[in-house]
Parts: C-alpha cells; structure tokens; sequence
C-alpha cells in the first residue's frame, strides 16, 4: 500500500496486524478468544503485555486508523490527513511493536 501511495491503507493494515497479536495475547493468556472490538488500547488493558507507554501511545493512534465501517466522509478526512512520510513513521513504529509482541508472545 505505501508503494502504491494507498497511505490510509497503509496505516489500516497496521492497526490491523497489532490488533490480531493482541487477539494472540487474549487467546494465549486466557485461554478465550477476545471480545469483538478493534480498541487496541483496550485488547491491551485486557491482557497487561507490559508494554511501555510509547507502545500505548501508538496503540491510541493506531486506534484511529480502523476504517471498516466508517462513513466514506470520515475515510476521505482520514485519508487527506495520513501523508507518505506519517504512513512510513507508524509502519516502522508497527513493524517495532509488532516484533517485541511476537517475542513476549512466545514467552
């Protein structure tokens, strides 16, 4: 998405991807599947990762990016705002959290 400038669709399947390891966390933890919602910083106060607030802060703003649903006046805001250089700044971010999820997930 972010070579072909779909940059909304970029930060979506960020939030997407740490929305499913925190699924991963819920099942893993307690041994139930997780409730029905696409709050980031809710799957992770359901599960306490242990996570540092720099990781919830981006949890919060990934929050914001879930766009299924969403009225198509709110996806063209959302879109006009999520430039090249913010879409490249939250998938490195995800990319970070994405790997130290998967490492504690283990654990």
């Amino acid at each position: 998405m972010q070579k072909t400038k779909r940059y909304l669709y970029t930060v979506f399947l960020c939030q997407q991807s740490i929305e499913k390891m925190l699924k991963a966390f819920h099942l893993r933890r307690l041994k139930k599947e997780a409730p029905f919602t696409h709050n980031l910083v809710y799957l992770e106060s359901l599960v306490d990762t242990g996570m540092e607030e720099e990781h919830k802060v981006l949890l919060s703003e990934l929050t914001t990016y879930y766009i299924a649903g969403r009225y198509p006046t709110y996806k063209a805001k959302l879109s006009g705002l999520v430039k090249k250089k913010k879409a490249q700044e939250i998938m490195e971010q995800t990319e970070g959290l994405f790997q130290w999820l998967r490492r504690n997930l283990k654990s």
